[in-house]
């Protein structure tokens, strides 16, 4: 019984530590522009389709 103690408690220790992570990632700006790297590629053959046009 006293294992099952000690893992709920390693676990609450682990989660926490995850916590921590994630707050400070956020307030470091990790998170701020989540939407145009993800669209940065489907612009990229325009753009440079438009580029050698111009050229």
């Amino acid at each position: 019984m006293s294992v099952l103690f000690i893992l709920i408690i390693v676990s609450l220790v682990v989660a926490a530590g995850f916590l921590v992570a994630f707050i400070w990632s956020v307030k470091n700006g990790q998170y701020e522009d989540g939407y145009t790297p993800s669209v940065r590629m489907l612009f990229d053959d325009e753009l440079a389709a438009k580029n050698k046009e111009d050229i």
